[in-house]
């Protein structure tokens, strides 16, 4: 189980309110229908002593249960969503438009709930990630080695303070300093989950990072000082390698990544970031299990530390490792992607085993 489920009177309560706080953490498989659904679903409730909850979408299919078609549990809790569904159609129509809560309150929506909605499916609100899609513009501007009031224009700021600081915030950089011919590239690479920022040589990939995680900036700045090298926005073969591969994990047909990797860390740590790339897909591992593998059994500790110390997220899988009670424990992408995740990659546990029969 990969959460601590509250107790059947709490879930069952939870279930006739369509508590939202349940949404994707807990299902209910109903035995009069053979159905499991999410504790949101609309449909009429089914009685207490006819329900029994999981944690997972892959317990309900491994306890013989089919998903619901009216709340569609396998989908995305975002997909369900009408309104983040409409909302993240226009996003992609108008990428570079200046979106406000006037816009969202024009098309219907009440700008408060949907701050709710999108932070609970997305850990972020509908005009954050709006920002972030019109800085994407800007990447792609400086890629060209345009200049900087061309990138600052493209992504929809009049100001240039404004602009290097939403800039300067999301990596803590300038979009000056990352401009000019250097080895290493910064490329931006959108997913499902959210934009990512990844930082290759010509023949390695060494940062993969959600663009909203605390410690980018730092990582940065330790990156340049052990490589001695400068950075700058641009592609490169492994960022377009990790990319495609990206995709076709997200897409549900591929868990696997060949991209070339640069371990910049202590012996210790290399040895458990390759130990994390040997966990399926679909599966957990718990830290002490890391350590007993790579035969430092005293080392959960350690373990722990050097595995929040990945700095190529997804690709070296460290949200698979979970805690000893089956509990999530902290992930610097945050606790709603590694849930996510881990959802996502239920779908190849379930393929592999059908492959085995």
């Amino acid at each position: 189980m990969l959460f601590e489920l509250p107790n059947h009177e709490a879930l069952y309560k939870a279930l006739l309110a369509r508590d939202e706080r349940y949404d994707g953490v807990a299902f209910v498989g109903v035995s009069t229908t053979g159905v499991f659904c999410r504790l949101t679903c609309p449909a009429r409730k089914p009685k207490s002593e006819n329900c029994t909850f999981f944690a997972s979408v892959a317990n309900c299919i491994d306890a013989g249960f089919r998903p619901c078609k009216r709340c569609r549990p396998v989908q995305p809790a975002a997909q369900s969503d009408p309104a983040v569904s409409e909302l993240l159609g226009a996003l992609e129509k108008q990428p570079d438009y200046r979106w406000t809560e006037i816009d969202i309150a024009r098309m219907g929506y009440d700008p408060s709930a949907i701050r709710k909605n999108f932070r609970r499916q997305f850990g972020m609100t509908f005009l954050q990630m709006a920002r972030q899609r019109r800085l994407q513009q800007s990447f792609t501007v400086l890629a060209n080695n345009s200049k900087v009031i061309d990138a600052q224009l493209s992504a929809g700021f009049e100001s240039p303070s404004a602009f290097r600081q939403a800039f300067g915030k999301l990596i803590g950089r300038s979009p000056s300093s990352l401009k000019g011919d250097t080895l290493l590239k910064v490329d931006w690479i959108t997913t499902p989950l959210g934009d990512m920022v990844a930082v290759c040589s010509p023949s390695h990939l060494h940062i993969l990072e959600f663009v909203d995680r605390k410690a980018l900036s730092t990582e940065l700045e330790t990156l340049q000082r052990v490589t001695k090298c400068d950075l700058s926005i641009g592609k490169s073969a492994p960022a377009e390698q990790v990319r495609a591969e990206l995709g076709a994990f997200f897409a549900g047909s591929n868990p696997s990544f060949e991209t070339p990797l640069a371990f910049n860390g202590t012996p210790f740590s290399k040895s458990v970031w390759t130990e994390l790339q040997r966990i399926p897909a679909g599966t957990t591992r718990t830290y002490t299990e890391i350590a007993t593998t790579i035969g430092r059994p005293d080392a959960t500790r350690a373990v722990a530390r050097a595995n929040g110390a990945n700095q190529i997220a997804i690709v070296v899988p460290c949200h698979r490792v979970i805690a000893a009670d089956g509990s999530l424990t902290g992930y610097g992408g945050g606790l709603w992607r590694k849930q996510k995740l881990i959802e996502i990659e239920q779908h190849y546990k379930s393929r592999h085993r059908g492959d085995k029969e």
